[in-house]
């Protein structure tokens, strides 16, 4: 039996990804965190929820090595689920060390130009890593895989998201880690068979269809986006767009979060408060978190278009699932490789989809 540690378990999308684990796969999933007293309440309730008493607690502390490398013996795989990129070269080194292979739920420049360094000596040991695994980054490059799967030719690719979560989901150390990706912003998109400057961005107005409409979007650059154009040397447009919100949110509460960022860097957590606090203020229906694609390019020697879109009214869950349909392709060896691989490069794209929408995210395709 397969057994998969989370770090990070009592966390909103370690839960998450905990529950998730068990229903759809036979995987047995441990728990790791500081706080084992909470766990355990939450490993009793999932065993008895669960058939085979598949879960278990065990102490991790991701600042501590040792107590990392008692925790990993003896797994298969260890989900990175917590916002420790400031920790991130601990819990890399000791994965590595005692065997495991390793996926995370992070977005950090540091954390991966670190996996990027340690590459060859990942492959050497014979390790699966799989990085920047979720709703974005993690998808935009399985979307556009996904539309390129449905065509002939692919010549352009334009990713979009919308994200409007609400007024009750509750703040997390997810928000701290989006506030320090904040200070490392990249706009740069493909465009006319080139990336653009790192300091530039570009404005489209792109239409979500329903009742969402036409919006103005930002580019926003993901690592995960730079090698499709030498997977898909076809490709002349590929871009990340995000959506604009309330405009009080657009016109206000961001230029204050960025001003204040610039001034005190360290300020994370009350920065991250702030926006929080804009976001689940202003924001007006409808709620929920939407990725899509508009591809063109050729089918059987015709010009043809792919449009796809994932969604789901909580964007932890959007997290949760898509990291979740990526394992279980993991865990039956259809996609497990040694080496390090971005999530979006690592699974097969249409299966993807399908496990995802068995999880309760909807998704919609065309093909014109």
């Amino acid at each position: 039996m397969s057994r998969i540690l989370i770090l990070g378990g009592t966390g909103h999308t370690g839960r998450l990804i905990t529950r998730y684990l068990l229903e759809y796969s036979e995987a047995a999933v441990t728990i790791a965190t500081r706080h084992t007293d909470k766990a355990q309440a939450l490993a009793e309730e999932l065993n008895q929820q669960y058939s085979g008493l598949r879960a278990a607690v065990v102490y991790a502390d991701a600042a501590d090595v040792e107590s990392l490398r008692a925790a990993f013996r003896d797994q298969t795989l260890v989900v990175v689920a917590a916002p420790t990129t400031v920790n991130a070269e601990i819990v890399v080194h000791a994965a590595l060390e005692t065997c495991v292979d390793y996926l995370d739920v992070q977005l950090g420049t540091k954390k991966f130009l670190l996996l990027q360094s340690l590459a060859g000596e990942i492959e050497h040991a014979e390790r699966c890593f799989i990085t920047e695994a979720g709703f974005h980054p993690g998808l935009p490059s399985a979307l556009v895989r996904y539309a390129a799967a449905n065509l002939d030719t692919i010549e352009s690719a334009i990713t979009a998201g919308y994200l409007n979560m609400g007024k009750d989901l509750p703040y997390t150390e997810a928000v701290d880690e989006l506030i320090e990706s904040f200070k490392g912003y990249q706009g740069q998109v493909y465009k006319n068979n080139q990336w653009t400057k790192t300091s530039s961005f570009e404005t489209r107005k792109i239409d979500f269809g329903g009742d969402i409409g036409w919006k103005h979007c930002y580019s926003m650059f993901f690592e995960e986006l730079r090698p499709l154009s030498e997977i898909y040397p076809s490709l002349k447009d590929i871009g990340f767009y995000m959506s604009e919100s309330h405009w009080v949110t657009d016109w206000v509460i961001m230029p204050v979060t960025w001003l204040w960022l610039k001034v005190m860097p360290h300020a994370v957590r009350p920065i991250g408060k702030f926006l929080w606090w804009g976001m689940g203020t202003f924001h007006k229906p409808p709620y929920r978190v939407e990725l899509q694609i508009q591809a063109s390019g050729f089918k059987d020697e015709q010009m043809a278009k792919v449009h796809a879109a994932v969604a789901h009214p909580d964007g932890y869950e959007l997290t949760a699932i898509p990291v979740v349909a990526t394992l279980l392709q993991y865990l039956d060896g259809s996609a497990r490789k040694p080496g390090l691989w971005l999530m979006g490069h690592f699974v097969e794209p249409i299966r993807l989809m399908k496990d995802m929408e068995k999880m309760g995210v909807q998704f919609m395709t065309s093909i014109q």
